[in-house]
């Protein structure tokens, strides 16, 4: 390959990456933002209901549904409500929240882009209680508000050289959507194509905390959570920690958070 042609990419591309970081205004970190809230949301709702047409919901009347959706929307209108006191609504914008409980086996829970949350009865085994998993919805649904699929998705767009500013449309680009189906899809979920990395689970860690204790449920519960997920580990770790790494390191800092933490559950915000 022509050095200077490489050179002249590498140096585009730079350009791209710092013309495109913003900075997070919760996490405070720097972001590549490659692509808009707007699209990955259209892209993500078709998505989402192209699951549930396919997989077994489980029903509305079921026990386990109403704790899932009661969970999920305490944990939403901790997130409005943390995010309306910063003057920040208009960073959920477009975000019509929405839990279903799926009939799997599968250890797993997502979040989706615009609040489209599903819960996998095989999760529910090892939550065991209320509690525990609003620590995983709170957890999974920062991903999801704090933007990390969307930094992955540009991170993966830059690297492979695929333009996407002002001039290809997310939705019908062959190479964008494969991209974006290797972030968000429920497959890749599962799979985990695109592992999230330490600065996200760090982020999702710690707000996640701060969601769960915001709508009233006490966040001590994710150290035996987690350490319960880590017990059931092996050779072939369930879903939820193919790219939750549940490990002393990770208790460590769950603990280290435990004070903050505390002090939303102790006022409710």
């Amino acid at each position: 390959m022509n050095k200077h042609f490489v050179k002249n990419w590498l140096l585009g591309a730079a350009l791209v990456a710092s013309s495109s970081c913003h900075r997070n205004p919760i996490t405070g970190r720097n972001q590549l933002t490659l692509v808009s809230e707007k699209d990955v949301q259209s892209m993500a709702l078709t998505e989402y209901q192209k699951f549930l047409s396919t997989n077994k919901v489980a029903p509305v009347t079921d026990e386990s549904t109403k704790m899932v959706k009661r969970v999920g929307r305490r944990i939403a209108n901790a997130i409005d409500t943390f995010y309306r006191g910063r003057g920040l609504t208009d960073a959920l914008k477009g975000y019509n929240w929405e839990f279903n409980l799926v009939e799997s086996k599968d250890v797993n829970a997502w979040c989706m882009p615009g609040g489209k949350v599903v819960v996998y009865t095989g999760l529910l085994a090892y939550t065991q209680n209320e509690t525990a998993l609003a620590i995983v919805l709170g957890h999974e649904i920062t991903h999801a508000v704090a933007g990390h699929g969307r930094e992955r998705m540009s991170q993966q767009l830059l690297a492979q050289g695929i333009q996407v500013v002002g001039n290809v449309a997310l939705g019908s680009d062959p190479g964008t959507v494969d991209i974006f189906n290797q972030v968000y899809a429920p497959s890749a979920q599962v799979a985990v194509l695109l592992p999230y990395s330490r600065k996200h689970e760090s982020d999702a860690d710690h707000y996640g905390l701060i969601f769960a204790a915001m709508a009233g449920y006490d966040p001590r519960e994710a150290i035996p959570f987690w350490k319960r997920m880590a017990a059931m580990g092996g050779q072939k770790p369930p879903a939820l920690l193919s790219d939750h790494p549940a490990d002393e390191d990770r208790i460590k800092k769950l603990e280290a958070l435990m004070p903050e933490a505390l002090t939303y559950y102790k006022t409710g915000g």
